[in-house]
């Protein structure tokens, strides 16, 4: 059997890095998969993980920790940059408006799935999830 596609967004992403509550079956479901995201994947665990360790919740050596490991996790992925073709795409879901940077990974998700059909497109973000089922992604 073909390992999975899957777009990891980056609330799934955290939760992976951070081990939070179902880290495990989310690793376990990932593990031989091929991992795609946008580079806001990158962009947007760095601010998590800056602004998580500001307010105490992270210390020096664990920051410097997870940014290594982003660093290294990072070479897994196949990511896509922001480019003006997603802007400039007529693409939005039925009912769901959803924030910008959502919109942008579920576009870039979107274009994933149109090359070759993703397995899941993996949130812990349930208004991204559904906004996802709009665009036809599998959940």
């Amino acid at each position: 059997m073909p390992a999975g596609r899957y777009y990891v967004d980056t609330s799934a992403y955290l939760c992976l890095l951070l081990g939070e509550a179902g880290w495990q079956r989310l690793a376990g479901e990932l593990d031989g998969g091929h991992l795609l995201s946008s580079v806001l994947l990158a962009l947007e665990t760095e601010r998590t993980l800056v602004h998580l360790s500001r307010a105490g919740q992270l210390t020096p050596a664990d920051l410097q920790n997870a940014i290594d490991r982003l660093a290294r996790d990072l070479d897994h992925f196949a990511l896509r940059d922001l480019a003006l073709d997603l802007g400039r795409w007529r693409v939005m879901p039925i009912v769901s408006t959803p924030r910008s940077l959502d919109f942008a990974h579920l576009r870039t998700a979107l274009w994933f799935h149109q090359r070759q059909p993703l397995t899941r497109f993996v949130s812990l973000d349930m208004p991204q999830n559904q906004a996802a089922r709009e665009l036809g992604l599998p959940v």
